[in-house]
């Protein structure tokens, strides 16, 4: 498959989702403050088709940015086409990429947790694994039924990459986002783009506090973690690190 097809079908891929009507998940009456969050620097226009890693066209805006936002600036430019895609494809959806950012930060540190570094391609090496969701320690008890396994093998769940997806939910979401034929998500390019694609199916128009609050209690059912992926966005917002 050429590079411009694979292109086609991660981008009809992710369109799927990004118009998919939300959950109808309620929301209870609270609502921290705040949000949502900013939405940051305007991302610049990007070639769709383009060759290669479509993210690579923000390489200019996202150094100009990511020193002062202590990422990796493949991290944000990853971010930046996943938002920006999302305008484009379901702009009733309005996620920004400081949002990404934010859950990226909360998740992964940005994809740098326990040292781990990210190639110019995405990839992100030691991949980032969750704890066992076994059941223990007031974890949650989810079965792996061994797609997410590296032996195939049916066990207990792992969040998995840089944007922590459960097995079950990646194999709903995953798509490639940067065009080498591979959706993984150990890739920061998939996994932001795929949760661009989870965040706009659940939440509907992020632009609300009530469609940011359902966005974020269906990635993680926790007021706290949302509140910080608020603060960090926020942040980022303002063109610095918390």
């Amino acid at each position: 498959m050429s590079l411009v097809r694979v292109r086609v079908v991660a981008v009809v891929g992710v369109t799927a989702m990004l118009v998919a009507s939300s959950c109808s998940c309620q929301i209870g009456t609270s609502m921290p403050e705040g949000i949502p969050p900013p939405s940051g620097a305007p991302v610049p226009y990007i070639d769709y088709p383009a060759r290669g890693r479509p993210a690579d066209q923000l390489r200019v805006w996202a150094a100009q940015r990511a020193p002062a936002l202590n990422m990796p600036a493949t991290a944000l430019e990853a971010y930046a086409y996943a938002a920006r895609v999302a305008h484009v494809e379901n702009p009733d959806c309005q996620l920004a990429w400081t949002t990404l950012a934010g859950i990226g930060m909360v998740e992964s540190r940005n994809g740098t947790f326990r040292g781990a570094t990210i190639a110019p391609n995405g990839d992100v090496t030691p991949p980032i694994r969750g704890v066992r969701l076994d059941g223990s320690n007031g974890n949650m008890r989810i079965i792996d039924n061994g797609g997410g396994s590296p032996d195939g093998e049916p066990g207990f769940a792992q969040a998995m990459g840089p944007m922590q997806f459960i097995p079950e939910t990646w194999r709903l979401y995953g798509v490639d986002a940067n065009n080498d034929g591979v959706v993984s998500p150990d890739n920061v390019d998939d996994a932001a783009l795929s949760a661009a694609g989870y965040l706009c199916n659940r939440g509907g128009d992020l632009a609300t506090p009530q469609g940011w609050m359902k966005a974020l209690r269906a990635y993680n059912q926790s007021d706290p973690y949302a509140r910080s992926v608020r603060d960090w966005a926020t942040a980022y917002a303002s063109g610095h690190s918390l």
